[in-house]
């Protein structure tokens, strides 16, 4: 089947009837159509462009069909030139779509991307210019995004302006954009007035995001580095402005502002502006950029002077030299100014300040005369008085004593924060007179510093003026009697200790001083009082030393002439006497009845003494009462003595005591008396810790006891072991911390007296002619008792129940000298203990 149309021919297949036939039942349906567009998109293309002529025939509202339709035909001639005839029969197609689809925006965009691919520049433009006619306002924002990358593809400036002007009446926003745009193409004047206008709009949100602040900076920028560029902005207030507006960009905004003049070639305005930068900057870090810029143009422009030999003379050279190095010599003084611009109130960098004025007196004067009107008293940080006493010193330097008086007569009015500020004005005034020599003058104004105010006042009340509360100072009182004991008489001073103690603002030291005092012009009794003074002011533990100091003295005074009064002193110092000082009053009291008292006075206070100190103390109190028991009273007299260290003292000092006892018992004969101590210690003392102890025992049963009383040492140790193995182990660390030394040391006592039992052995076979001479008891009269014998004779091994026992470390009895009975009763018990 053939069929003609536009005068060409148009051949229809087989497979095409189905859709044909489809077509004519319903020529209405755009789904009919687009299916048989889809069969035929891999045809000829005249066949599809047939296809969809045919359907927007018959449906010329179809979006759908317009839409597909349109981009076959762009991509049929995309591969063309821009002047091949096909492309303007897609122009027409276009144009005929925009009979119906005017209204659609995509129509538009596809039509105006078609016309910038072929470089149309006019056509496009009207054709956008039609699309924001015939399209409702909600709808431009799609037409601008293109009809603006349209203009900034061409290098038609002019028509770019424009364009973009007229999107901004609609489109604000759009205006960082076309500021970008501006300075792409060299148009800065107007960027810089758009941008103006747009920090200024307090309405305007940035569509990229800045803040004002950024936008601030990119505008101080701009016009600080186009300084030609731009004439319709007033620089300079422009940057002022910012430099008050946002304080943490001041540094980089005056560095701005120098940069535009000297890019407009006014070099001594741009030094102008870094003078005046770095005498208004707060903070150090913008100190620091325009400092650090400042000089760098300073040696630029040095650096540019010697290199232009010709041009420039000599004097200018050295000229701008002498500013560079000027400038660095002030670099400090710069600083410091910063310094005090941030904080006024520092009265150490006002110090500071003085110092790098020195040897310039005239500065000196003015710097201290500003910092005293400055610093508030209040807020000052430091000390306030400093700056006043180190003004004074400087007229005194300069040996203008009436000036420095002056300076202090001064100070004194000023309302300090605190009254030890207002004190050491005082002070550092009279003795800037004692160094003159005008120690009278001194105490007048101690004098007059220290003189009560006519109403009474609270001296903690800090509503108060500091002058109204100076004379209860105590640094003022303590430098006045100091000058009275030096340079007044003996009535005066006393006076003025008098008058301290009355305020009730002496310490324990101004009571000793007193005494001291008193003590050395022979006045005794009022030396003593004056202590009694000082402890009815003060408490433990502040009046310690005043105790110290008068019962010292009070002793090295009368001795034992007044020993009752001594003896209520000493009673009514230890009455209510902390642990911790105890001690010293303790000995001191004991020592004054050894040498002027009753011996049994002296025991009573080392009885005292030993439970009132603090625990850490007492076993030195014990030793000390122990040996001068001893030499009061003989050795015996001790027992009882040891025997309430061992019930008071720890278990550790009660160990050690424990052993002194047995020891002193040893010596003096009783043996059971050491026995008995050493049972009694055992209780304190875990075998597997207390070493020593059971070490020590032993060596006590080897010189002095015999079977029985081994036996009983054996079965008090086995007794003690189950005892603490009972508890919870708390002591394994210290078990495992035990030097292996002394492990060492005990096997080779082992071993000595191994060898020992063994000799001895052999010399009871040789004198079995003494045999005789050995009564053991049978074992039918008392079976556990042998007949007492040296214990270095017996042959038994005394080592402990140490795992490292073996069985030739056992308890050996020779059976020849034993009998049967109290042999194996013996070496079972000892076994045992072994195992």
């Amino acid at each position: 089947m053939s069929q003609v149309s536009d005068d060409r021919d148009i051949f229809f297949e087989e497979d095409d009837l189905k859709y044909e036939e489809e077509i004519l039942r319903n020529p209405y349906s755009v789904k009919s159509w687009l299916r048989y567009a889809e069969y035929k998109k891999e045809g000829r293309k005249e066949v599809l462009n047939l296809i969809f002529e045919r359907a927007l025939k018959e449906l010329p509202g179809s979006y759908k069909l317009w839409y597909n339709y349109l981009l076959i035909r762009r991509k049929q001639v995309e591969h063309l030139l821009a002047t091949d005839p096909a492309l303007d029969q897609v122009d027409n197609v276009f144009e005929r779509s925009l009979v119906f689809m005017h209204k659609m925006p995509r129509i538009w965009l596809e039509y105006c991307k078609f016309l910038m691919d072929r470089g149309q520049i006019t056509k496009t433009r009207r054709t956008f210019d039609r699309a924001l006619r015939s399209l409702p306002v909600t709808q431009h924002d799609r037409i601008w995004s293109l009809y603006l990358a349209f203009v900034q593809s061409n290098d038609v400036p002019e028509l770019a302006c424009r364009i973009f002007r007229r999107c901004l009446k609609l489109m604000p926003e759009k205006s960082e954009d076309y500021i970008d745009y501006l300075i792409s193409v060299d148009r800065l004047d107007e960027a810089g007035q758009l941008l103006a206008n747009i920090i200024n709009d307090e309405d305007h949100a940035s569509a990229n995001g800045k803040s004002k602040h950024q936008l601030w900076n990119d505008l101080c920028e701009l016009i600080s580095k186009n300084p030609g560029k731009i004439h319709s902005l007033k620089v300079e207030p422009i940057i002022r402005q910012g430099i008050k507006r946002y304080t943490d960009q001041v540094g980089v905004l005056w560095n701005s502002l120098a940069d535009y003049y000297i890019r407009n070639g006014h070099f001594e305005k741009a030094r102008d502006v870094y003078e005046e930068a770095i005498k208004t900057v707060k903070t150090v870090r913008d100190f620091t950029q325009v400092f650090d810029v400042y000089a760098q143009f300073e040696e630029n422009m040095a650096t540019s002077s010697m290199e232009a030999d010709a041009a420039v003379d000599d004097a200018e050279i050295d000229l701008r030299l002498a500013r560079l190095e000027w400038l660095m010599e002030r670099r400090p003084l710069l600083l410091n100014s910063v310094l005090l611009r941030q904080n006024p109130h520092n009265v150490l960098e006002w110090h500071k300040r003085i110092e790098l004025y020195e040897g310039k007196s005239v500065e000196i004067v003015k710097t201290f005369t500003e910092a005293v009107q400055t610093v508030d008293p209040k807020l000052a940080t430091g000390k306030l008085y400093t700056l006043w006493v180190e003004f004074a010193k400087f007229y005194e330097k300069a040996d203008q004593i009436s000036d420095a008086r002056n300076i202090f007569e001064k100070s004194i009015t000023v309302n300090f924060k605190y009254v030890d500020d207002l004190a050491s004005i005082w002070c550092a005034w009279a003795e800037m007179e004692l160094r003159h020599h005008n120690p009278n003058e001194a105490l007048k104004l101690l004098q007059r510093a220290t003189t009560p105010p006519k109403k009474r006042v609270n001296y903690h009340d800090e509503t108060e003026t500091v002058q109204n509360r100076l004379h209860k100072s105590l640094k003022l009182w303590s430098l006045y009697a100091d000058l009275e004991e030096s340079f007044g008489t003996f009535k005066r001073c006393k006076a003025v200790y008098d008058r301290i103690i009355d305020l009730r603002i002496a310490t324990p030291q101004i009571i000793i001083n007193y005494g001291l005092y008193l003590e050395e012009n022979n006045y005794y009794e009022y030396a003593f009082k004056a202590y009694e003074k000082g402890l009815a002011l003060f408490k433990w533990p502040n009046v310690f030393d005043i105790w110290n100091t008068y019962l010292t003295k009070f002793i090295n005074r009368y001795g034992g002439k007044k020993l009752e009064r001594a003896r209520d002193l000493f009673e009514q110092c230890l009455e209510y006497c902390p642990p911790k000082f105890a001690k010293c009053f303790y000995l001191l009291y004991s020592k004054l009845e050894e040498n002027h008292g009753l011996a049994r006075h002296a025991m009573a206070i080392y009885d005292r003494a030993c439970t009132a100190v603090l625990p850490e103390e007492q076993p030195e109190m014990f030793n000390i009462y122990i040996r001068r028991a001893a030499e009061i009273y003989g050795v015996s007299h001790t027992r009882s003595i040891y025997e309430k260290a061992i019930d008071v003292l720890t278990d550790k000092d009660a160990r050690e005591f424990s052993l002194k006892f047995a020891d002193l018992e040893r010596k003096l004969g009783e043996i059971d008396r050491a026995r008995a101590i050493y049972a009694h210690a055992s209780q304190m003392c875990d075998p597997r810790i207390t070493l020593k102890f059971w070490k020590t025992w032993k060596e006590f049963e080897i010189k002095h006891g015999n079977e029985d009383t081994v036996r009983e040492m054996l079965r008090v140790k086995r007794s003690v072991q189950a005892t603490y193995n009972t508890q919870v182990n708390f002591m394994s660390s210290q078990i495992s911390s035990v030097n292996q030394n002394e492990d060492d040391d005990e096997e080779d006592e082992m071993r000595k007296l191994e060898k020992r039992a063994r000799e001895l052995a052999e010399e009871e076979v040789k004198s079995q002619t003494k045999e005789k001479n050995i009564n053991f008891i049978s074992s039918e009269e008392n079976p556990k008792k042998v007949e007492e014998k040296n214990p270095e004779e017996l042959d038994i091994d005394w080592s402990d129940d140490d795992d490292e026992a073996t069985e030739s470390s056992k308890v050996t009895v020779e059976k020849q000298f034993i009998p049967d009975e109290v042999y194996g009763g013996l070496k079972k018990d000892i076994d045992e203990t072994i195992v």
